[in-house]
């Protein structure tokens, strides 16, 4: 009888004990989550204009779409023209060294383009790019 209770003792020694490295999975998880850098996309697919000469933006955090029918998109949403600065200045808060980068479609108009430009200078932001094909 002392003989079956110690291999009953031995059977529960000889599970392998996984928290720990659930444990270390997810704090990885958690770690590449927080310091993963996310895609910014304005919302709309456009048609931008081909260039001979054009320079890349890597610090784009604000991205604005024009599209071809003179709708104008910030972070997935169509916005009005009369709350472009505002937007503009939160998002610029979030992130003050970023730059923004317009993706104008060659069919939208050059009203539209120098209105997002002049909300872009209301809100105090300098370093502004117009997206184009190479």
């Amino acid at each position: 009888m002392r003989k079956n209770h110690s291999l009953g003792h031995e059977e529960e020694s000889e599970e392998i004990n996984l928290t720990p490295m659930l444990d270390v999975v997810f704090i990885m998880l958690i770690f590449f989550i927080v310091t993963a850098t996310f895609i910014k996309e304005a919302g709309i697919q456009v048609d931008r204009p081909d260039t001979v000469t054009a320079d890349t933006q890597d610090d784009a955090s604000i991205l604005i779409a024009i599209s071809s029918n003179d709708e104008i998109w910030v972070d997935r949403k169509e916005r009005a023209p009369q709350e472009l600065r505002g937007v503009i200045e939160r998002l610029h808060a979030e992130n003050p060294k970023g730059s923004i980068v317009i993706q104008a479609d060659e069919e939208s108009t050059n009203e539209k383009l120098v209105l997002v430009l002049a909300a872009a200078k209301a809100a105090g932001v300098t370093n502004v790019a117009i997206a184009s094909d190479n």
